[in-house]
């Protein structure tokens, strides 16, 4: 009996002295842990601001690079929106391989985030499938260049402008009245494009309704007359006055010549304004539509 209360007192006594060395570790671990908290913090300062370094060294580098491929670009001859889609593309590049460079720099298992990235990219791109559109379309654009920059152009969905940039997911346009259209480059590459560019003469028709009672022949040579003598008028293409349709209240006659992209709007609304002067002082009437109403006896 005596020796069992014995063993049990001695087993207390080894649990004491276990709990208060457990306690003398965690109070030395933790004053270890602050004596060691000032250098920890100073390297890790440190490398923060080799980082910062790094980062702004390679900010420099990036910007270097793609000032030497702009200018390259340049002595080629390489179409503006080409250079400028793949100056874009090569900055999205750069700054990532930068990040990357800093990230290992910190120990991050830069392998272990790209096996990451790349599971989640299947599920990334059917989140994204009309920005891959976007890309892919931006990058047939640049490859079959149905436009360049400065082209104006009109598209399937009635949007229409000078061409201003092409990026790596839109087209920029720049509209008649200074607005700007954002179009995505998949439905541009998937649709119908009208280039007003490709060419540099543009057809013009001015359309005109004239009395019934008027002399149409007169009317003719006098409109003739007017194409003849506009400065904006291309004199070496053709030039036609021409019945265009029977009306209710009128005879259309239409005004076709040809003029150049830039002149095109300047000669059209002048020559629009020279027709009302010159069918007035032949004589020949402009109907406005009338509406004959009868009356029930």
């Amino acid at each position: 009996m005596e020796s069992s209360m014995g063993e049990e007192a001695i087993q207390t006594e080894l649990r004491e002295i276990e709990y208060i060395a457990s306690d003398e570790l965690q109070v030395g671990a933790i004053e270890r842990y602050l004596q060691e908290l000032p250098d920890k913090l100073i390297r890790f300062g440190v490398r923060m601001m080799l980082a910062l370094v790094v980062f702004f060294i390679g900010i420099q580098l990036i910007k270097l690079i793609r000032k030497i491929l702009r200018k390259s670009f340049e002595k080629r001859n390489v179409d503006v929106g080409v250079s400028r889609f793949l100056d874009s593309f090569v900055k999205a590049v750069l700054y990532i391989l930068l990040l990357f460079m800093i990230a290992s720099y910190f120990g991050l298992d830069v392998t272990s985030v790209v096996a990451l990235v790349g599971s989640a990219g299947v599920a990334i791109g059917l989140a994204v499938q009309g920005s891959l559109s976007n890309f892919a379309g931006g990058v047939l654009i640049l490859l079959l260049q149905p436009f360049k920059i400065g082209d104006y152009i009109r598209d399937s969905a009635g949007n229409e402008g000078t061409v201003q940039e092409v990026q790596l997911f839109y087209t920029r346009l720049i509209t008649p009245d200074r607005h700007i259209v954002v179009v995505p480059n998949g439905a541009l590459a998937n649709g119908n494009i009208l280039n007003m560019s490709t060419v540099n003469e543009r057809r013009m028709d001015i359309k005109v309704g004239i009395s019934y009672d008027s002399d149409i022949r007169r009317a003719k040579e006098v409109l003739l007359e007017l194409l003849d003598e506009d400065p904006g008028v291309l004199q070496d293409q053709e030039k036609r006055v021409f019945v265009d349709e029977l009306a209710d209240s009128s005879v259309i006659v239409n005004l076709r010549c040809y003029s150049t992209n830039e002149m095109f709007w300047e000669t059209k609304w002048r020559l629009t304004e020279k027709v009302k002067y010159a069918l007035d002082e032949a004589g020949i009437t402009i109907p406005f539509p009338q509406l004959d109403v009868h009356g029930l006896n």
